[in-house]
């Protein structure tokens, strides 16, 4: 039977990109995305099995962000599927088709490549890279001090010119933990809500002194997690006062009290996902709008 009428079979991909040459995720004509470049190797790589796959992703990120796990899902027919069956690496057997998939689109990608497949696995039923999620966690890398400036380290972390007050800033994202509408923090986007639910929100410094900012949301609305850092690192400019941040937030409105920071110091992390059974239901009600 052709594979054509298949209804597909679902695979979930775990992948890692500097995103200092990338447009941002979402593939766009004419320019370089993560989205484009990992789909123009699925294209080369099932060039004898069309239709090539498309890409469900689980958050995208702006140009100049990170990932070190972003997670992904296609779905492929049976005829694609078969193709990779047949796949050896060595002289071991055939490895799990998920597992195939990546192994065979990193050597698309090439050795020295800025994205990496890290794992790939046929995906739990139900699952949905996207709306199966239960939280995204990002890192913000900020150094304010000279001393702790690698320059190997330029392209994620933000150097700032000034030292920045730990605990206050640490204050200051106190102020925004919950449910609320983060219109205030976010880039706003025709018919989409900014209404999330902040998980987590913690500053600290790294061995080196680095400081550190972990943010865990349910989703992030666009620039959210970057407009967050920036009012923080005002709070420990002394610019702000860590309550100004809870203030901004009721209000409800954009302000020019704080910059939104550079795409360059921020990574996403992780994305979680519940138990198996739990899958199906969560990507069903995620789709649902967000009401506070």
């Amino acid at each position: 039977m052709s594979g054509s009428s298949d209804p597909g079979t679902r695979v979930r991909l775990d992948l890692a990109y500097d995103g200092t040459a990338f447009n941002g995720w979402a593939r766009q004509p004419g320019l370089r995305t993560v989205q484009g470049v990992v789909e123009d190797a699925l294209a080369t790589l099932f060039t004898r099995t069309p239709p090539s796959p498309t890409l469900v992703v689980a958050g995208r990120t702006d140009a100049g962000v990170h990932a070190a796990d972003q997670v992904v899902h296609l779905d492929l027919t049976a005829d694609q599927l078969d193709a990779l069956r047949r796949v050896r690496v060595g002289a071991e057997p055939a490895p799990e088709a998920g597992a195939a998939l990546a192994h065979r689109l990193n050597g698309v990608l090439g050795q020295s490549s800025d994205v990496v497949i890290k794992r790939g696995a046929i995906a739990p039923a139900g699952f949905d890279a996207r709306f199966s999620a239960v939280w995204r966690r990002y890192e913000y890398r900020v150094s304010d001090r000279v001393e702790t400036r690698d320059p190997a380290q330029r392209h994620r972390t933000v150097w700032w010119p000034d030292a920045l007050d730990l605990p206050a800033m640490q204050a200051g994202a106190e102020q925004l933990l919950g449910l609320h509408d983060f219109a205030a923090y976010c880039k706003p986007r025709a018919g989409a809500t900014t209404i999330r639910t902040l998980q987590g929100y913690r500053w600290r410094r790294d061995d080196a002194g680095v400081l550190i900012a972990e943010l865990q949301a349910d989703a992030f609305c666009h620039s959210m997690v970057r407009a967050l850092v920036g009012a923080a690192v005002a709070v420990g400019e002394g610019r702000l006062e860590a309550s100004d941040l809870g203030l901004i937030l009721d209000v409800g409105e954009r302000t020019s009290a704080f910059k939104v920071m550079a795409a360059k110091g921020l990574t996403l992390t992780e994305v979680g996902y519940p138990a198996a059974g739990e899958l199906a239901a969560r990507a069903a009600a995620t789709r649902a709008r967000r009401e506070l």
